[in-house]
């Protein structure tokens, strides 16, 4: 049966011309003629019997049809280019996952511990993007996420299964140069220091300084930050103290680079899951994927306990 697929070309010239809302821009940047482009949507419009963009003063606009389209399109184009590129580097036989995952976690946690999958499963090819919110699965390319919420948020995730890994302790850290000596001081004192925020966690310190019992007028005030990373940067600069999750500044506080300014660990209301679609059919891939990520949580869990 013949698919009811448009050409490529048209689908990557719409692409571009989608993401620049201009025919112009995407000649530049596919290095051909505006009026080339142009011809290319009109013959996709045509095949597919909707318009896709509408003339304005300044040039062209998405339709709310051609925004759809868009969105689908450039995330099928995404799927291609990565499978062409999976052949070229002769990896197709082993297979591939692609993963979305909260970036901090996925370069700190994550990372060091890939080579290990690999020294297991040697042909396998571990695509990784970022995602810091809920999706649809079914909307995108992602085989599996990597994910920090709370429980709520994972059961509100729809048409997903949730794998827990680890529950996120979180202790207030710093440069050794803001304290005396280097050594930890008490929450009363934490409460009168340059604070550091994360803006994702806007009550991060005000729920560990209620854990504290202590009164910080300023528990909400201090310079955001959205990722981790940054904020581990910030305070390793001398900047501040940063309630961080332990696992994500290892290597910054064995370095001596930030020091745990106060050794009052809070368990925090995010755990990091293992987000999977709903679907009876998982592959044999992603379930070794997913057992061997579980067993890494848990040697970690050992560790910290041992």
């Amino acid at each position: 049966m013949r698919r009811k697929i448009p050409p490529l070309q048209t689908l990557v010239c719409f692409d571009a011309a989608a993401r620049h809302e201009s025919y112009t821009r995407a000649a530049q940047e596919l290095a051909l003629t505006q009026s080339a482009v142009s011809r290319q949507i009109g013959t996709l419009e045509a095949f597919l019997g909707v318009a896709l963009f509408r003339r304005t003063r300044h040039g062209v606009a998405l339709t709310a049809s051609g925004a759809a389209y868009a969105r689908q399109t450039a995330m099928r184009l995404q799927a291609m280019e990565r499978d062409a590129l999976d052949a070229m580097a002769h990896q197709g036989e082993g297979g591939s996952l692609s993963l979305a995952a909260v970036p901090t976690f996925a370069t700190r946690w994550l990372m060091p511990r890939l080579k290990g999958f690999a020294a297991l499963q040697p042909d396998v090819v571990v695509h990784i993007e970022t995602r810091t919110r809920p999706f649809l699965f079914a909307d995108a390319e992602f085989d599996a996420a990597l994910y920090a919420g709370t429980p709520a948020q994972v059961e509100n995730w729809a048409g997903t299964h949730a794998l827990l890994l680890m529950h996120e302790d979180v202790v207030p850290v710093c440069s050794p140069a803001l304290l005396a000596r280097g050594k930890a001081v008490t929450p009363a004192v934490i409460a009168k220091m340059p604070l550091l925020q994360q803006s994702t966690r806007p009550d991060g310190w005000r729920q560990w300084f209620d854990a504290q019992q202590i009164d910080a007028p300023n528990a909400r005030g201090g310079p955001r930050y959205e990722l981790f990373s940054i904020l581990a940067a910030a305070a390793s600069h001398g900047l501040g103290v940063a309630l961080m999750p332990t696992m994500l500044v290892a290597d910054e506080l064995a370095r001596g680079e930030l020091v745990v300014a106060c050794a009052r660990p809070l368990s925090g209301e995010r755990n990091y899951y293992l987000v999977t679609p709903e679907r009876a059919d998982q592959r044999p891939l992603l379930k070794f994927f997913s057992d061997w990520l579980l067993a890494q949580a848990q040697a970690q869990a050992q560790a910290q306990q041992g």
